[in-house]
């Protein structure tokens, strides 16, 4: 049985070639060199002025009338003019010049076109081969060869042949090498953004775990509470007690559906984490350790009112703090550090700036995704972050953390 799959899809192939539209637009020829694009179209038109006057010349040399001779000319110009946008266009063009204009050839010329149309015709069918699939490459290679049988002197056909299959080599490899980088810059870039969304997931299930030791305090003093209320207060009626006793296994239980959902969040890799989380109070302890470190730090940290900041507030104010000493230690290496924390009535304003870096930045095998962190952190709470340069050339990053969490988008 005859497979007619390679049959359909060479003529598919023709077809796109004589009839189809044309090859995918690439990018243009001077992206590389944005200052050299005003001048590509007025310097390109000059060209092709001077090619169709070279090429006008010639033929009138050769005894062409001038009516032919202009044709020709025209002929000869007008692939050049439609190859950067339609190559394959372009092509079409050559192969019909290629068969028009060979009338009234010199004797004594080896060639049956003017030079302006044979090396115009190499370069078209250059740019044409390493634009076009294969399929459409194999059928422009072979039509282009129809010309060059039946009008190059046998003495030269080899060489041209020769020369029709080096460049359609070339174009393939030109295309295929295009086709890759682009395939690997696509992946990379789907890298970057899985990345960046891993990034994401990691630091909301930290902080999830983080919040679950806040919220498992709370819920532990909720549930004594509401065991011993009935031995603290006295005359506690029977339904009073008895909903005492509904409210502790109430938070019992949530404190069991906690656990539960932190199994599920924590990795196999970090084992249970006893320590409890630090907060405000911990700050001054934070900068004593950078500065041993080396960092020339500045705590300035008014007063706060330890019942008035919630503990997921704390929490997060102290992780930005300690990313942002991590971020200018990485990146702004010799730099002096100022955290600022300010506790407002509604809020807590925390900002971390470094003056410009004394040296360049250590390398540390890769981008990371600090600001990613901390930016969750603050619009877990539903407050904002910003992180930017400044116009001493330092970088600050800044966080308002409200204390009521709702509206947050986490």
């Amino acid at each position: 049985m005859v497979n007619r799959q390679p049959i359909a899809v060479a003529l598919r192939a023709l077809r796109q070639t004589l009839l189809g539209p044309d090859a995918p637009a690439e990018r243009p020829l001077l992206a590389r060199w944005p200052r050299l694009a005003p001048y590509a179209t007025p310097v390109g038109l000059l060209a092709a002025l001077g090619l169709f006057l070279i090429t006008l010349t010639v033929e009138s040399e050769w005894g062409l009338p001038t009516p032919i001779a202009l044709l020709f000319a025209a002929m000869t110009v007008a692939p050049l003019l439609a190859l950067p946008r339609r190559p394959l266009l372009a092509w079409r063009l050559t192969v019909l010049a290629l068969l028009i204009c060979t009338f009234n050839a010199p004797a004594d010329q080896s060639w049956p076109w003017t030079p302006p149309l044979a090396l115009g015709s190499i370069a078209v069918l250059a740019v044409v081969v390493a634009r076009v699939d294969r399929p459409v490459l194999v059928w422009v290679v072979a039509i282009s060869t129809v010309p060059v049988l039946a009008l190059v002197d046998p003495e030269n056909r080899v060489a041209v042949l020769l020369l029709l299959g080096a460049l359609a080599i070339v174009g393939d490899l030109i295309r295929r090498n295009r086709l890759s980088r682009a395939a690997l810059a696509a992946q990379t870039e789907q890298s970057e953004r899985e990345q960046e969304r891993r990034a994401v997931l990691e630091e909301r299930t930290r902080i999830a775990r983080e919040m679950h030791d806040v919220v498992a305090h709370h819920m532990s003093l909720i549930a004594v509470q509401a065991e011993t209320a009935p031995y603290r207060l006295t005359d506690v009626p029977a339904p009073a007690a008895a909903e005492f006793v509904a409210i502790a296994a109430s938070a019992r239980d949530a404190l069991t559906d906690m656990r539960r959902l932190l199994g599920v969040l924590r990795s196999e890799s970090s084992g249970p984490q006893t320590a409890p989380q630090p907060d405000l109070a911990d700050l001054d302890a934070m900068v004593d350790a950078a500065r041993r470190a080396g960092l020339p730090v500045t705590l300035d940290a008014g007063p706060v009112d330890d019942e008035q900041v919630p503990a997921p507030v704390g929490l997060a104010a102290y992780r930005i703090v300690q990313e942002g000493l991590a971020n200018a230690a990485r990146h702004a290496v010799g730099a002096a550090v100022r955290v600022t924390v300010r506790a407002g009535r509604s809020g807590l304003e925390v900002r971390v700036e470094n003056s410009p870096a004394d040296a360049p930045p250590t390398p540390d095998g890769g981008p990371g995704h600090g600001l990613t962190g901390m930016r969750e952190r603050a619009t877990s709470l539903g407050g904002t972050f910003t992180a930017g340069p400044l116009p001493d050339g330092g970088y600050a990053v800044a966080a308002e953390l409200p204390y009521d969490a709702e509206g947050g988008d986490a």
